[in-house]
């Protein structure tokens, strides 16, 4: 029997927040939650989660471990509007509080198979001196209300930022019926063909995002 082609892909997202480097920071978890345009909609798993708290180890690098479990399944009906992962590291302060010490965002590979990100991290600066100096003596550091607003263009060009440490994270990303809805999926020589009865691909690459 004939099947008719496809009215959506799916687009598997697998990985780990793997760790991040706050040379300045200790005890620190992290928060993430992934952000995409109107014409997706998750499937399976989780679009939101936290990782446990964590300190330095005793090794030279001085790295923060969490191998928190990435696992979701998105559909769409086009690219425009590719998930993105947004992260938000938190520790404690002076007085024991909870306070962000860094924000970042990175967009889901593009192409499936194994990869790894870098996310540089920013904390929003005070831009009024009286907000300096209640920060210093509070230990607060302004806070975005969403930290969805990392992956939006709007507003951020006025937002003065500070970098402050990194967040890494590794994916392993498959695609399914991408090149049946007619996006181009790459030359024939870099790519893995499709199963017949499955329609996934680990080699599948849209381009033009």
């Amino acid at each position: 029997m004939a099947t008719g082609n496809p009215s959506v892909f799916l687009l598997t997202v697998n990985g780990q927040i793997e760790g991040a480097n706050f040379p300045e920071y200790d005890n620190l978890y992290c928060k993430y939650c992934f952000v995409y345009g109107h014409d997706w909609a998750p499937t399976s798993g989780l679009e939101e989660g936290i990782t446990q708290i964590t300190c330095k180890g005793r090794q030279s690098s001085h790295k923060l471990i969490w191998n928190f479990p990435l696992e979701t399944t998105f559909k769409s009906t086009n690219p425009s509007g590719w998930p993105q992962l947004v992260v938000s590291v938190y520790g404690p302060d002076v007085f024991g509080n909870d306070v962000v010490r860094g924000y970042g965002a990175t967009h889901i590979p593009f192409t499936p198979g194994q990869h790894t990100r870098i996310i540089p991290m920013f904390v929003p600066e005070p831009t009024w001196r009286l907000q300096k100096f209640t920060s210093w003596l509070l230990g607060r550091r302004p806070e975005y209300t969403d930290p969805k607003v990392v992956a939006q263009g709007e507003g951020r060009e006025v937002t003065r930022v500070q970098s402050q440490g990194f967040v890494t994270v590794s994916f392993h990303i498959i695609t399914k019926d991408m090149k049946k809805m007619g996006y181009d999926v790459g030359p024939p020589s870099s790519a893995i063909a499709p199963s017949a009865t499955s329609g996934w691909s680990t080699e599948e690459q849209p381009h033009g995002l």
